[in-house]
């Protein structure tokens, strides 16, 4: 069932586990249905993140209709998420087509503005009664060899503070040595910045960044607030990698369902371990 994920975010926060937030591929059937298979099978709630380059082919209105479709096929919760929202605009255009949870991310900009370009968005998402996240401190970005392309920022949690002052999202998050792409080596995640952000305020926590990520890390962030985890490059790679070993493997006659339930059947699997390691398991 579709819903916003406001009141599930908070519930994970307040009881230790977090909701799985797994990147859709642009609205992506296969890696959709794989989600809210997982999530039924597992009795879990689930969202469904988009980013705006990966709409570019299919069409964000295309995502937004099929993430409907499969949502009211499971009894679970189900939300569909914009990540990443660069700019009012986008996030605009993602509340009128239907996306019931939008982040605005102003983390390369100083603290001030990001904050007055985060409570433009919140003003108007509650209107349409859908939660905002927002985000603070640049996370890091890597190349296919987990390279840093970017520098990293890892957040003082004093501006953390001063930037809810400013504003008031219904989630946030934070850098704290995370990275999007494939970790070359340990990544250096630094808990101690959750631990002590978790002492001034309550607010759900967000750790994108979780492919990678040794279990004990993921975990353990979860215990200190946050309640929603981030999947992009997992989800991805492993959609291909089933899909190939499908081309090598079955007898598909150039059947090309043939080969989208193979992946699918493989990838909801792949979720369900996801699921497992959030904690979400029967907390729908």
């Amino acid at each position: 069932m579709l819903v916003t994920n406001k009141e599930n975010l908070i519930e994970a926060s307040k009881n230790g586990y977090a909701i799985p937030a797994l990147n859709t591929q642009g609205g992506n059937y296969d890696i959709i249905w794989a989600a809210c298979r997982a999530a039924e099978e597992m009795k879990s709630p689930i969202i469904l993140a988009h980013y705006v380059s990966t709409g570019a082919y299919s069409g964000h209105d295309w995502f937004v209709q099929v993430c409907k479709w499969c949502a009211d096929k499971v009894s679970v919760p189900v939300s569909i998420h914009l990540d990443h929202g660069a700019d009012f605009d986008i996030c605009m255009e993602a509340l009128k087509l239907g996306f019931t949870s939008v982040m605005i991310d102003g983390s390369t900009s100083p603290i001030k503005e990001n904050a007055a370009m985060t409570n433009e968005v919140i003003k108007v998402a509650k209107c349409f009664g859908v939660p905002v996240e927002a985000e603070i401190g640049e996370l890091l970005r890597l190349d296919n060899m987990g390279t840093v392309m970017e520098n990293k920022n890892i957040v003082d949690p004093c501006e953390v503070k001063e930037f809810l002052e400013m504003c008031q999202p219904d989630s946030l998050a934070i850098g704290i040595g995370n990275a999007h792409g494939y970790y070359k080596g340990e990544p250096d995640i630094h808990l101690e910045v959750l631990e002590a952000v978790r002492k001034f305020t309550d607010i759900p926590l967000v750790l994108h960044g979780c492919t990678g990520m040794k279990e004990e890390i993921v975990k353990e962030a979860i215990k200190l607030g946050v309640a929603k985890i981030n999947f992009g490059t997992e989800i991805r790679y492993k959609y291909v990698e089933h899909y190939e070993e499908g081309l090598k493997t079955l007898d598909h006659q150039g059947h090309s369902w043939k080969l989208s339930q193979f992946a699918n059947d493989r990838l909801t699997e792949d979720i369900k371990d996801i699921i497992r390691l959030a904690g979400s398991e029967g907390k729908a």
